[in-house]
């Protein structure tokens, strides 16, 4: 399975962290992905030097690529670029907006001429609507998707803590080229995919809107517990550590009371006899449960909540996570040396997955030079 997509050509005039997070996963799956970089780089290379003097974010996205620099204001390197495409099977960008077009490379443009090439365009608004032309980053995008306004506390809205416009827009339009390349093998044709930012993480917003748009219900910030549903949150500890634990459903909700907050007559008390009850009175339920916490050691907390039936988890930090044991490991090669690099999620006929190494700047570039120059020399004989 990690060899599902050998034969199937990339070529990606990519930067960040959405269009690389695409083509990442394509590479793993074993596609050939032929990384267009400008001659600086591209910027993700400087986010930070923590990661044996590389940034963390291009380790990340960038294994199993070929790095390729061009000057794209260069003809000579806009006539290699677009030789490459014309034997490629999918195309990516994620430049700013109308940049691609500028140069020659609109999508419009390169599925005439080539019309089995699947070409996905990764923006920050998409391609029609007032903010279209705008540079987005993903803070940006999580602000307006109205995310911000549901994370954070009640002190203040809050990013979430990793790049999840930029991850979720990779996500979807890896599913999308995937789909794509489906339909290509079916019909013949290639396909034009247009994914947003916006969009990505407009749909996990549905919930939020689908609740507001139908009942005007508002979703208050309520920091590490849910929105909408009680009880099922954070709760400090008799030794300082927290446990975040669930009631789901009804039968959840008796088994909490009865086993763990050894009061079952609260099950039948009017203000929390369903969820909606438990939410408007929150802030007494939670009096309640934090005694109880507060009588446990985090221990004995999620032994008691286990043997009542019902989901917890520890509050973690990034170094406990680091070293969970539910953390799979693999290693990457890069240019500074091997990284020990969480795995990718899924997991394919119970095989450890093996990742092609990082690319330093430019490090294919003659290579995929020559090859172009070798493949136009034949086309010139073969005429």
């Amino acid at each position: 399975m990690q060899n599902s997509l050998q034969g199937i050509t990339v070529v990606a005039v990519e930067q960040a962290v959405a269009a690389p997070y695409a083509s990442s996963r394509l590479a793993d799956a074993g596609a050939r992905v032929i990384k267009i970089e400008r001659p600086e780089g591209d910027f993700a290379r400087n986010y930070d030097k923590l990661v044996r003097g590389q940034s963390a974010y291009f380790v990340w996205l960038n294994r199993g690529k070929e790095s390729v620099c061009m000057d794209l204001r260069s003809e000579i390197d806009r006539a290699i670029l677009d030789t490459l495409i014309g034997s490629a099977d999918v195309f990516i960008q994620n430049l700013k907006p109308g940049s691609i077009e500028k140069l020659g490379f609109g999508s419009a443009d390169l599925r005439r001429r080539y019309p089995r090439l699947i070409t996905c365009d990764i923006s920050g608004f998409g391609e029609k609507g007032p903010y279209s032309h705008l540079k987005a980053y993903d803070l940006i995008v999580q602000a307006e998707t109205g995310l911000c306004a549901i994370t954070g506390n009640q002190q203040g809205p809050a990013r979430v803590g990793v790049s999840v416009c930029d991850i979720s827009a990779g996500m979807t339009a890896h599913s999308a080229i995937l789909q794509a390349l489906y339909h290509r093998e079916v019909t013949g044709e290639g396909t034009s995919i247009q994914v947003s930012l916006f969009d990505a993480v407009a749909d996990w917003m549905n919930v939020p809107v689908l609740q507001h748009d139908y009942s005007g219900y508002h979703t208050v910030r309520a920091g590490v517990k849910h929105p909408s549903l009680a009880p099922y949150g954070a709760y400090h500890c008799a030794d300082g550590k927290d446990v975040i634990f669930s009631v789901q459903n009804d039968r959840e909700w008796v088994n909490f009371c009865d086993k763990f907050l050894k009061q079952p007559g609260l099950t039948r008390a009017p203000c929390f006899a369903d969820n909606m009850e438990r939410l408007r009175h929150r802030s007494q339920l939670d009096e309640i449960i934090e005694g109880r916490f507060s009588e446990l050691s985090c221990h004995e907390a999620m032994q008691e909540l286990e043997a009542a039936g019902l989901a917890y988890g520890r509050l973690n930090e990034v170094a406990d996570i680091s070293k969970h044991p539910h953390v799979r490991r693999v290693e990457v090669g890069t240019p500074e040396g091997v990284v020990d690099t969480i795995a990718p999620a899924a997991i394919f006929n119970s095989e450890r997955p093996s990742l092609r190494p990082v690319p330093a700047l430019g490090a294919h570039t003659e290579a995929v030079r020559e090859e172009v120059v070798g493949r136009l020399r034949e086309i010139a004989t073969s005429a």
